[in-house]
């Protein structure tokens, strides 16, 4: 991670956004540095989600397939492509032996659904965490997170649309709240205009997020072009001078 880059988003967003949380970033690796902590295995069921709290305080984490506690977590960090017998039912309306989460009307659907979505495997025996102002030389993000509220998340939607000419600089795509910030902008990662992705609308994830609080993830190549453009944009005008005003007072 280059310090100079590092240092100048640093001083753009409190300069722009104020005192809204610092992002944090993923990438994979074999090797975990000293200043980042091994998640222990999983015992029972835990969603990731949650985990994400400790990062978003500054704790740096390192996650392998064990430390998962949840089936799709593992398939949505790219650790495990397989699902569990039955999914097409527990994704929609259930069967006599499984409960659905009604989050699509039939089965049919879901397995058209699985179709469509993209699987990234992981490219290393670990995914690691951490939050942008603990980065250090050496560290290779791939995917930068934002946990924002509706104001932050209108800066982050129009900026990263600013150079683009078309309608969808970012998209919304059906998904958990890990598929979200880690499938999803990988895909976008290997594509030659990458976009930012809205998320965390997963009913079952939100419990483990603030209330008022989605997600804005973009592959990290994109948002070295959106630090470049800061200086130039609408975060320099008027208008955006109120909603930052706001943004401080929440």
């Amino acid at each position: 991670m280059d310090h100079t880059l590092k240092q100048n988003f640093l001083d753009r967003w409190y300069q722009y956004f104020g005192y809204a949380p610092l992002p944090f970033v993923f990438w994979y690796s074999d090797k975990v540095d000293d200043d980042v902590e091994h998640m222990q295995s999983a015992k029972g069921w835990s969603c990731f989600i949650g985990d994400l709290a400790k990062v978003r305080s500054g704790r740096s984490l390192a996650f392998d397939n064990d430390a998962i506690g949840c089936g799709g977590g593992r398939r949505y960090l790219g650790f495990n492509k397989d699902i569990h017998p039955g999914f097409e039912y527990f994704l929609s309306c259930g069967n006599d032996d499984i409960e659905g989460e009604r989050y699509l009307r039939s089965p049919e659907l879901v397995q058209k659904f699985l179709e469509n979505a993209p699987y990234m495997p992981a490219s290393a025996s670990k995914i690691i965490f951490k939050r942008w102002d603990k980065l250090k030389e050496g560290d290779e993000p791939e995917v930068v997170v934002f946990f924002a509220q509706p104001d932050v998340l209108s800066g982050l939607f129009t900026l990263s649309a600013y150079d683009r000419g078309h309608l969808h600089g970012n998209i919304t795509p059906f998904g958990s709240g890990c598929a979200s910030i880690i499938q999803y902008p990988l895909a976008e990662s290997k594509k030659d205009e990458p976009r930012g992705v809205l998320g965390m609308f997963d009913v079952s994830a939100r419990p483990y997020v603030p209330a008022g609080t989605l997600s804005f993830a973009v592959p990290f190549k994109r948002f070295v072009q959106m630090i470049n453009y800061m200086d130039e944009s609408f975060l320099i005008t008027k208008d955006w001078n109120k909603v930052r005003k706001r943004i401080n007072t929440q």
